[in-house]
């Protein structure tokens, strides 16, 4: 099954998830990188635990998620932005380290899959993923178009305990 078919069939295992949109600018209006993710993880049956925008700052990023972490109700957070090369760009030095697994081949398809789109301004997209606390966490950049690749042709497939041969619902820790 292709990603784009997977994006739209239902989740074998819905899951709950929180969004968090990094921004100094965005509001609840004006966040539609928030809204594509919600949107998605929505139409596939996972259920939106909570969703919230943080300021581009190293310690409430880290505090945001962690408390989204330490949580047992929350399965997965996807976050979108901060993740650029500016020095507002702060989501990849707050949030790596809590992770006990980084996913490093997150980052390297993304990355791939959005030369397609964006050419080599790619290269500049500091998008990765992790585990922490049986929980995962995947960054995303700040734009739709962004979240809708990262969404449609990777964490879709991945949050699906039916995609095989492999997924990371079992990785997580849910209720027995």
């Amino acid at each position: 099954m292709s990603a784009l078919a997977s994006a739209k069939t239902p989740a074998a295992t819905p899951l709950s998830i929180s969004v968090v949109t990094v921004s100094d600018t965005r509001t609840p209006e004006t966040d539609k990188s928030g809204d594509v993710l919600v949107e998605s993880l929505q139409a596939v049956g996972h259920s939106l635990h909570s969703r919230c925008i943080v300021k581009d700052d190293v310690y409430q990023l880290r505090a945001e998620v962690s408390l989204k972490i330490a949580d047992p109700a929350v399965n997965v957070v996807l976050m979108t932005g901060g993740t650029g090369f500016t020095s507002r760009d702060n989501t990849p030095r707050a949030i790596t380290p809590l992770f006990d697994q980084e996913i490093y081949g997150f980052g390297e398809l993304f990355r791939q899959l959005s030369y397609d789109e964006i050419g080599t301004s790619t290269i500049q997209s500091r998008v990765f993923a992790g585990l922490a606390n049986g929980t995962i966490i995947f960054c995303l950049p700040g734009s739709p178009g962004a979240c809708r690749t990262g969404w449609d042709k990777i964490i879709a497939e991945q949050l699906d305990s039916a995609h095989k041969p492999c997924n990371f619902v079992d990785k997580l820790a849910l209720p027995e």
